[in-house]
């Protein structure tokens, strides 16, 4: 008596994108797809400025009620109880809020701005360690630099790309 065993079968496997791919290709127009769900990357982009935003808010509260003294400003005579600093790290909060609520609703604009704005988050960074051997620690800017990186990976996937420019249509083609 013979036993036929039969070889299992293999899934194909996907085809792999090549490591490097010609800036025509990564340039392409994406598809026109109004209806288009979006996608996990955009989800997790939008959560991660979410994220940054409260913690900047704790930045600010843990600011002022560590070093009150530290906030007072005194102009000709009179004391304010905040600093520039702050005034403008709440600015600049109320900004990445609104840029992520732009970004949840798929708009491209705001995507880039955040993404142009990590890449000189993470440059700075890297220029302030390179030039003074300024250490980072999880409390001084190792989150903020992690956060900046995720996001960039986020946004700048070419599902996020393709949610965000979702809406446009191709460009008439020529004969």
């Amino acid at each position: 008596m013979t036993r036929e065993t039969a070889e299992p079968a293999t899934p194909p496997t996907p085809a792999k994108r090549p490591a490097y791919e010609p800036a025509t290709r990564l340039l392409r127009p994406t598809g026109y797809d109004p209806a288009m769900r979006r996608p996990g990357t955009t989800i997790a982009g939008v959560g991660l400025l979410a994220l940054r935003v409260i913690t900047g808010i704790f930045v600010i509260v843990e600011a002022i009620l560590t070093h009150p003294s530290s906030l007072e400003v005194t102009v000709d005579g009179e004391s304010f109880g905040t600093t520039l600093a702050v005034v403008v790290t709440a600015v600049v909060l109320l900004v990445d809020a609104a840029l992520a609520f732009f970004i949840w609703l798929g708009w491209n604009w705001p995507r880039v701005v955040v993404m142009f704005g990590s890449v000189i988050s993470v440059s700075s960074s890297f220029v302030a360690w390179w030039s003074s051997g300024q250490e980072f620690t999880v409390k001084a800017g190792l989150a903020a630099i992690a956060i900046d990186v995720l996001v960039l990976l986020a946004l700048s996937s070419r599902s996020a790309a393709a949610y965000a420019r979702r809406g446009e249509k191709p460009p008439p083609v020529r004969a």
